[in-house]
């Protein structure tokens, strides 16, 4: 006589592959997510920094000193072919437009409160491969004018949506180096970057962890 399975058998076994598979599942996905968001934050910072190279090909060192208020933005704007422009101002719906319409809430790198705002609301584009860039352009209360790019790798119609998830700040110098936010000589040098803050603007000094360190992925809040 032939031996075959029982029916209780062939239940226990789908129950315990169901099982395996439940816990491992989402391990892998989250793996694979942050995989595509590293790969997203290196091409966004190679982006911008060859914008910069055009630039400084073109007129020389660009210093923040040299943009009013909201000025900046038109500039850059011009460095990347067939940009959207998406115009001042952030709210809720930050893309005011018929194009640039989409309703999304930025959090914090912990995910406990929205994001600080006005670091993103002195001009906004979107490129054609839906990645998204914010810029920071004022001159301050008769200090160093502050000019900041953030960036939303995988586009604001993908999640996280969090600062130091998807969405990466940058810090242009006076000496026209482009720098991730975090390191050394910038505005939130080794602040910013907390797992339990619920600062609205934890998350924006993470861009040089997250460029530098093999682990960061594995560490996301």
């Amino acid at each position: 006589m032939k031996k075959a399975f029982t029916m209780a058998e062939v239940l226990i076994t789908i129950g315990i592959i169901g099982l395996v598979a439940a816990m491992t599942l989402p391990t892998v996905i989250n793996n694979t997510r942050n995989k595509e968001l590293d790969t997203a934050l290196k091409k966004a910072y190679t982006v911008m920094q060859q914008a910069m190279l055009r630039i400084m090909l073109k007129d020389g060192v660009v210093d923040p000193a040299l943009f009013e208020a909201r000025q900046f933005n038109s500039y850059f704007i011009e460095y990347f072919n067939q940009a959207i422009d998406c115009g001042f101002g952030f709210t809720n719906n930050p893309f005011s437009n018929d194009i640039c319409s989409q309703t999304v809430n930025y959090k914090n790198y912990t995910n406990t409160a929205s994001v600080t705002h006005q670091y993103l609301d002195d001009g906004r584009f979107i490129l054609p491969d839906g990645m998204a860039v914010f810029i920071q352009n004022e001159k301050g209360g008769g200090g160093r004018p502050q000019l900041l790019i953030s960036v939303d790798v995988n586009g604001v119609k993908k999640r996280p949506n969090q600062w130091g998830h998807d969405l990466f700040t940058f810090e242009l110098k006076e000496d026209g180096r482009l720098l991730p936010m975090g390191q050394e000589g910038t505005t939130f040098y080794d602040t910013e970057c907390s797992p339990t803050s619920s600062s609205g603007l934890n998350g924006i000094g993470c861009t040089a962890k997250a460029l530098s360190e093999p682990d960061y992925w594995n560490n996301l809040p």
